[in-house]
């Protein structure tokens, strides 16, 4: 696992072996980061990083200098991990919270993020209540994305906002707008 760009370019991360987690492959977060760089500027994304595991993505987005990074996993050893890189790489913009990410997202008082990523387990069987608690908390900011990352024979539901799908093997990024499709730019 590497940072692919920004101030932390080519740094190799070494998260501890034991982590319940399944990292993005580097060359879907390549693609990933491909597409987003092509919408935005990084200094002024607040970005949300749900089910965060090593923190790879959070990482990634921290390096290239996004305004404000948040990793939210359950897992405390993950978050410890996510801790400790993020002060070692000077990543001050990255706060993380060990938290079920949905207690998070129903209680915690949030403003709108210009993106929010969120690679929950493959098996999950609340991934639509996810995508349907985005919305209903408002939590997407205007012009911004939410991105599911799934397993790529899963149907994601809320079609109307999706603006855009990539598929990695078997591995999906689905892409949705705050507004629904009919209002919304293609990416």
């Amino acid at each position: 696992m590497r940072i692919i760009s920004g101030k932390r370019k080519g740094i190799i991360l070494h998260p501890p072996k034991g982590l319940p987690v399944r990292p993005t492959t580097d060359r879907a977060k390549e693609s990933f980061f491909n597409i987003i760089e092509n919408k935005y500027y990084w200094e002024d994304l607040r970005v949300l990083d749900l089910f965060a595991g090593s923190g790879n993505m959070s990482f990634e987005f921290a390096s290239r200098a996004c305004e404000e990074v948040w990793a939210v996993d359950l897992h405390k050893k993950c978050i410890d991990y996510i801790n400790e890189t993020a002060k070692k790489l000077e990543f001050n913009q990255l706060y993380s919270i060990t938290s079920d990410v949905f207690r998070f997202l129903k209680n915690e008082p949030l403003k709108p993020f210009n993106i929010i990523f969120a690679d929950p387990p493959y098996d999950m069987p609340k991934l639509d209540l996810l995508t349907e608690l985005i919305f209903e908390k408002k939590l997407i900011a205007e012009n911004g994305l939410y991105i599911l990352e799934h397993r790529s024979s899963f149907k994601p539901q809320f079609v109307e906002y999706i603006v855009d799908q990539r598929v990695y093997g078997q591995s999906t990024f689905t892409f949705y707008s705050s507004s629904p499709i009919i209002q919304a730019e293609k990416l």
